[in-house]
């Protein structure tokens, strides 16, 4: 289900939309609203639902911790963590047996554009598509330098601002939907929960 960058596909927009439910029409938020509201995020966390690209739906629960960090615990009956930090993306799978994670760096993964320290989607030619869709407003955005790592496409409401979800899309075209439920903000997140070899030391017992 998990591929190398691909971990966070492909329902169609209408079914997303109707999971995520919104408002009234609302003006589309500029580019500097967003990258403000994102470097504002310095804790949260939230329930999740994720549409991977063979259409199955898994749930759980994912906390970031801005820069560079941010954890997905899924539900039973999937026995997987992936965890963001360090500069890394480490996937455990217990499917595998294995203690040690599958890792690779997160500067690979379009995620780390809304995990890096400070965001500025003006910056770079990184957005690649802004737009008003109905209450919501949708930016796209990618690694100028590295088109070939993917794009994501990340969905905002406004009053007050709030991430509701995004798409990753992977060079090789596989599409992962997170679609999130109401933020949790602020808060103290142990770095435990980001620690990489610390989850591995805890698996080894």
């Amino acid at each position: 289900m998990f591929t190398r960058r691909t971990f966070i596909a492909g329902a169609s927009a209408a079914s997303v939309l109707a999971l995520m439910g919104a408002p009234a029409q609302a003006a589309k938020l500029s580019l500097n609203e967003l990258s403000a509201y994102l470097n504002r995020l310095q804790t949260a966390q939230s329930d999740f639902t994720q549409i991977n690209d063979d259409g199955t739906i898994s749930t759980g629960r994912i906390y970031i911790k801005r820069p560079g960090r941010c954890r997905f615990d899924y539900n039973p009956p999937e026995k997987t963590l992936v965890m963001v930090g360090g500069g890394q993306v480490a996937i455990f799978d217990a499917k595998s047996n294995a203690i040690e994670p599958e890792q690779y760096p997160l500067s690979r993964t379009p995620l780390n554009i809304i995990l890096e320290k400070n965001v500025d989607f003006a910056r770079r030619d990184m957005v690649v598509g802004h737009r008003e869709d109905g209450p919501k407003t949708v930016v796209v955005a990618q690694d100028p330098a590295n088109p070939d790592y993917g794009k994501i496409e990340l969905v905002f409401t406004g009053n007050p601002v709030q991430l509701r979800q995004w798409i990753i899309t992977d060079g090789a075209g596989s599409r992962t939907t997170v679609i999130l439920g109401e933020l949790k903000t602020g808060g103290n997140l142990s770095s435990t929960l980001f620690n990489i070899p610390y989850e591995v030391g805890q698996r080894k017992g």
